[in-house]
């Protein structure tokens, strides 16, 4: 393995450029070394991948954080290059920066703070039952894709998405690029979306001032489903993006005429230790938020505070929390570059999966994007939440079980030592978990868990989509139970698209 004494910061910044660009499905002249990382999209998997190459380029493993705390390539490339080895440790703390650049202690409370200029009941109250132009960030993600689907069938709106890109052009272009890759592409409602070049993570949402007021009079309601979704960035990483960005969005909201918003959350906002073995409910406050140890969890808990003072007042909104988002029911179209499917593969790949107590209670993306829709249609989930999590989870053993029925030569092992393996024999990028190595081992917080640690039933309260059930009763929307018939479902595609191999 090569030491890092072998490079200088021109050669890693050159590495850098190349394998972010590969990576993200770019030229390298399209890559600057100033340019935030975040602002390139990587996810979670593409930061491990990114990680993971480095560790073999360098010789030693450096922590994720670095991705953040050293924002862009020219800065990480020098702190890469320096012979301190301090950067070499995996870091605990995702709230205390390395080199000598400590972060305050992180208070989630002190973060709730919605503009005061934010007013809702300064404009006149609003009924909107046939919305004629609905604005929707997200439109480029997974969920995102399957809500405009069911926006375009369910209404006869046009639906502006918000879409970083250089123009307008371009913005189409990867909005029909995303829905082609779900195979939910129809030619015929082009004409429909329409691509509004911004980014959630500046103000006004990139907007100038001129257009931000211009669609602030022309839209009638406000469907928020953008995220930058990173289980490895702290919270000041992800800040700009989940929190500011959604108090632009009920910036927009608020201005010229009320518009009601339709706010994707998550289940996330009950991760503090404070709702371990707790049953909770829709309406149910989430005021803990002491020991939500994932900077993308802590920011989905701030955002949705920020959307509770709006409605406070005076905004219409309606709230969603989804979990994991497994594969569309009817398809099995999904997500391949997502955690579950990454490591699916990567235990198949194994011969192991661990032996723990954890319950699947991930919904199709169909059920969830068709609920969303249709429960923010209804005047009677105005000001409320809804959970879209299964309502009858199944544990992971049943899916080793059908894994194994299917001719997949697997066993179930003790959780260390299956992160004994994961160490000592996946030694090469051909396992997707090489890439998760260092999100499935670093442990993160005081606590010293690693993230599926967090996961395991005994740290997760029982959330309860009972209200939810309810309101969706009469509406021919139920969730599919996760059967085997399901699983034979996903399976296909993903044997379809070669990301699995047959048996």
């Amino acid at each position: 393995m090569n030491s890092k004494h072998s490079y200088s910061a021109a050669d890693i910044q050159a590495w850098l450029v190349a394998n972010l660009a590969e990576l993200i499905g770019v030229e390298t002249d399209e890559i600057d070394v100033n340019e935030h990382l975040e602002n390139y999209g990587l996810d979670s998997a593409q930061a491990m991948i990114l990680v993971s190459k480095l560790e073999k380029m360098l010789g030693f493993q450096p922590s994720p954080l670095l991705l953040w705390h050293y924002p862009n390539i020219a800065a990480l490339s020098q702190r890469l290059a320096e012979d301190l080895p301090e950067d070499a440790a995996v870091i605990q703390d995702t709230n205390t920066a390395p080199a000598n650049a400590p972060i305050p202690a992180l208070d989630l409370n002190a973060e709730v703070v919605l503009d005061p200029t934010i007013r809702p009941d300064a404009l006149p109250p609003v009924t909107i039952t046939e919305p004629k132009n609905i604005f929707l960030t997200g439109g480029t993600g997974y969920l995102g894709a399957f809500i405009i689907r069911e926006l375009l069938q369910q209404t006869n709106a046009n639906i502006y998405c918000l879409v970083r890109a250089a123009n307008a052009q371009e913005g189409q272009s990867k909005l029909a690029k995303n829905l082609e890759s779900y195979a939910i592409w129809d030619e015929k409602y082009k004409s429909r979306i329409i691509p509004i070049v911004g980014d959630l993570a500046l103000p006004l949402l990139g907007m100038g001032a001129e257009q931000f007021q211009i669609l602030a009079a022309n839209i009638d309601t406000i469907y928020h489903s953008g995220a930058l979704l990173n289980y490895v960035f702290p919270y000041s990483a992800l800040k700009a993006a989940n929190v500011l960005g959604t108090q632009e969005v009920l910036r927009l909201a608020s201005q010229i005429k009320l518009k009601p918003v339709h706010y994707v959350s998550s289940v996330a906002v009950f991760e503090s230790p404070a709702y371990a073995g707790k049953l909770v409910k829709e309406q149910d406050d989430f005021a803990h938020w002491e020991g939500i140890f994932l900077g993308y969890s802590q920011t989905k808990w701030v955002a949705e505070k920020l959307v509770k003072i709006a409605r406070d007042r005076g905004l219409p909104v309606t709230i969603h929390r989804p979990p994991l988002i497994s594969g569309d029911s009817q398809t099995g179209i999904c997500n391949t570059h997502d955690f579950i499917n990454l490591m699916v593969k990567g235990c198949l790949q194994m011969g192991y999966f661990p032996d723990v107590e954890y319950m699947m209670d991930m919904s199709p993306v169909d059920y969830v994007s068709k609920a969303i829709v249709y429960l923010s249609m209804q005047p009677s989930s105005i000001g409320k939440a809804f959970h879209l999590q299964h309502p009858q989870p199944a544990p992971l053993s049943t899916l080793i079980k059908w894994v194994q029925s299917f001719g997949y030569p697997v066993k179930a092992i003790p959780y260390d030592q299956w992160q004994a393996e994961l160490i000592n024999n996946v030694s090469s990028t051909d396992n997707p978990l090489y890439t998760l190595r260092p999100f499935l081992l670093e442990r993160w917080s005081d606590e010293q868990l690693t993230i599926p640690d967090l996961y395991l039933q005994a740290r997760r309260p029982h959330i309860s989509c009972e209200e939810t059930l309810k309101a969706l009763e009469g509406s021919s929307i139920v969730c599919p139970p996760i059967s085997s018939e399901m699983f034979m479902t996903y399976t296909a595609y993903l044997i379809q698209t070669g990301f699995l191999n047959v048996a």
